[in-house]
């Protein structure tokens, strides 16, 4: 028995500042619609941390420093691969905010989040951004239904 699986790598980004505020992206792709954080795919070869600030920066057109890895989310897609989200904040960025094709981005204070409509499971993943106690958002499948933990 093999113990390799194939794995998607992809990466999230909570961006906040010393005032309340964090950046969300109203994402416009069809696959995960709604608010939730910038990020993205990590390409072949790349580290992951840098994947997570080249993300930031097409995505929002800031240049973000120092990224603090605070979770992982992870499920399987309907081919089988593993799919692996690595979570990432930090409050150190600079630059112009500026939008792009994924979605548009804007600051927020983080109590208006929940008036928003935000992608699948966002609420609970952002449990995971700022709770401590938290490392991992599991999704998978139990009695043919589509069940989550967060750990």
């Amino acid at each position: 028995m093999s113990k390799s699986e194939k794995a998607i790598f992809t990466n999230m980004c909570m961006l906040y500042d010393a005032h309340g505020n964090i950046l969300v992206e109203e994402r416009v792709k069809e696959d995960w619609r709604g608010i939730a954080f910038p990020g993205g795919h990590v390409e072949p070869g790349e580290a992951f941390t840098d994947s997570v600030v080249r993300e930031v920066r097409e995505e929002t057109g800031l240049e973000i420093e120092h990224p603090t890895l605070c979770g992982v989310k992870q499920f399987h897609t309907d081919e089988g691969e593993r799919y692996v989200v690595f979570l990432y904040k930090t409050d150190k960025f600079s630059g112009v905010l500026s939008s792009s094709a994924e979605g548009r981005v804007f600051w927020l204070k983080r109590e208006e989040l929940k008036n928003y409509p935000l992608a699948a499971d966002f609420a609970d993943l952002v449990r995971v951004f700022e709770d401590d106690e938290l490392s991992e958002f599991f999704c998978y499948e139990e009695n043919g239904k589509y069940a989550k933990r967060l750990i």
